[in-house]
């Protein structure tokens, strides 16, 4: 249908990203939403949501409606979505888009009933949900309709989802609720315990990403930061190192190591090998963080590798779907 833009989702606790037929990624934006709690009247979404975390007067509330990757708030939800929607549809489409949504491979039977009708409500129609390691193999050039095994390996905002991949399915798989917001959050604890100082999650993001590390040995980088001191409750300027940041993220780290060596234990010997062989793929915007393939291929004797457009990979799945549905022809999980 000519008039009918197909539209492709990564429906991701920390940030959306909007694939739509023929065009490829439009959006990439936040998972915010601002919101004045005296009128419920939505201020902004988005980019526009997020400059104001840790910064709104007391009325005005900037949430995330999606936690751990699932929806923590239906309506607004909603609303977002059908904001992302009509923003890459136009107003006065003819037709309700079909839509693909990747969510995560623990989400329940209930969790996936809401993102459907989150979708039906937002404008679109026939929504398609697919897993995201399923949407980040598609994503990624990662043929998985052949009788061989591939590991994905997908850190996201909310989750972290490793699952063994063939014949088109999930042979194992688990859901963590351990990923980039939880990496946070222990940067924040850090800072906390060791130096005494509050810093805001955007600040503790802004560290994982500049200066990050998880493996030990790799080049030690410095960056000034501001946050409150504890003790007087005035501001305060403190530099900190990329091993900081190693220690701050090693117990969460450990857990997300963890969980890959158990899916691999799971795995039947015949796909492990391929494994073995092919190595571990590495999707999401975790995948990114300084020396987290080396560590992994170290701890796990396994090659790893961290795919080309790591943090769009689900959303270029769900296009990829949109062109071919028939990619998802063995997406049950299968017994072996």
């Amino acid at each position: 249908m000519p008039f009918r833009k197909d539209i492709g989702i990564d429906l991701g606790t920390a940030n959306i990203l909007v694939y739509v037929k023929g065009k490829g990624i439009v959006l990439q934006e936040p998972s915010v939403v601002a919101i004045d709690t005296n009128t419920n009247e939505i201020k902004a979404i988005g980019s526009d949501a997020r400059a104001m975390l840790g910064r709104t007067p007391g009325n005005i509330q900037a949430i995330r409606p999606l936690q751990d990757g699932v929806i923590s708030d239906f309506k607004i939800t909603e609303r977002m979505l059908k904001y992302f929607i009509a923003k890459v549809s136009g107003t006065r489409r003819l037709f309700r888009p079909r839509v693909v949504v990747g969510i995560p491979s623990g989400a329940t039977e209930v969790e996936k009933r809401a993102v459907e009708q989150a979708v039906l409500s937002a404008g679109g129609s026939n929504p398609v949900i697919v897993e995201e390691p399923v949407a980040a193999a598609i994503g990624a050039g990662i043929d998985i309709t052949q009788p061989t095994g591939n590991m994905v390996v997908d850190i996201g905002g909310g989750t972290t989802d490793i699952a063994v991949l063939s014949l088109g399915g999930i042979v194992e798989s688990i859901s963590i609720k351990i990923a980039g917001d939880k990496f946070d959050e222990a940067i924040v604890r850090y800072m906390r315990k060791n130096h005494n100082v509050l810093i805001g999650e955007r600040t503790a993001e802004d560290l994982k990403m500049n200066i990050g590390t998880v493996f030990q040995g790799t080049e030690e980088k410095h960056m000034e930061i501001r946050g409150r001191d504890l003790l007087s409750g005035l501001p305060r300027s403190i530099s900190v190192s990329s091993e900081e940041i190693r220690v701050s993220l090693a117990d969460s780290i450990d857990s997300v190591i963890n969980a890959i060596h158990s899916v691999l234990e799971k795995t039947p010997p015949e796909l492990a090998s391929d494994i073995s062989d092919t190595g571990i793929y590495l999707t999401g915007g975790g995948a990114l963080l300084g020396g987290l393939d080396l560590l992994i291929q170290e701890r796990m004797g396994v090659p790893v590798n961290i795919v080309e457009n790591a943090e769009s990979a689900v959303a270029l799945g769900t296009g990829k779907i949109l062109d071919n549905v028939a990619l998802l022809s063995g997406s049950n999980k299968k017994s072996y």
